[in-house]
């Protein structure tokens, strides 16, 4: 096996060993293990388990957000591209099971914030010029896109990873859902909204 190849297989065999067992719960020796290696190799390859973490991480960051980003490319109405984004989401946690619990779980060593919180902010400003076109057109204040954007990602991920256990029903309906949620709700905005006991 070529350099190259073997580090894409210690990749695959990480992910699914940190996905069971976290980063504390895996050691090296059941990766190299898994990957029919000794230790040494592991080694080699990333200098540590933290190392070999970070590559699964980064990896898995960088699958997710181009699924997310290139379903937002293009021209498309925006209640369309809201359909596309969730999808997106739940499509990639359908075949990336593994993937998308270390992206929930705790930020690799050296990086301040969660991989998803990163993943989501890069989303989030794409969402928000998207929104800002939307709000405008409908005589809102484009300013608010910014915070209305951090709300719609946020409701998309977070009902992510509740179906990441539940996965009934399937992704269409859930994404149907969250579409008929997020859309019917944003479609019924008040210009200037108010608490009701305030």
């Amino acid at each position: 096996m070529s350099g190259p190849q073997r580090r894409l297989q210690l990749v695959d065999v990480g992910r699914s060993v940190f996905a069971a067992k976290g980063l504390d719960g895996a050691t090296i020796e059941e990766i190299a293990a898994a990957a029919g290696v000794s230790k040494p190799v592991v080694y080699e390859h990333f200098g540590s388990k933290e190392g070999l973490y970070r590559q699964v991480v980064e990896h898995e960051s960088e699958s997710l957000l181009e699924a997310i980003r290139s379903s937002l490319g293009g021209k498309a109405r925006p209640r369309v591209l809201v359909e596309r984004a969730a999808l997106a989401l739940l499509g990639y946690i359908e075949e990336n099971t593994d993937g998308f619990r270390i992206v929930v779980r705790d930020a690799p060593p050296g990086q301040r914030e969660g991989a998803l919180s990163s993943i989501l902010s890069r989303v989030a400003a794409r969402v928000e010029h998207i929104l800002g076109d939307e709000f405008s057109a409908r005589g809102f204040s484009t300013g608010d896109g910014a915070m209305y954007a951090q709300m719609l990602v946020g409701m998309v991920a977070m009902t992510g990873q509740w179906w990441l256990d539940a996965r009934s029903p399937d992704k269409h309906a859930v994404a149907a859902h969250l579409v008929n949620l997020a859309w019917n709700g944003l479609t019924g905005l008040q210009r200037d909204p108010g608490l009701v006991d305030s």
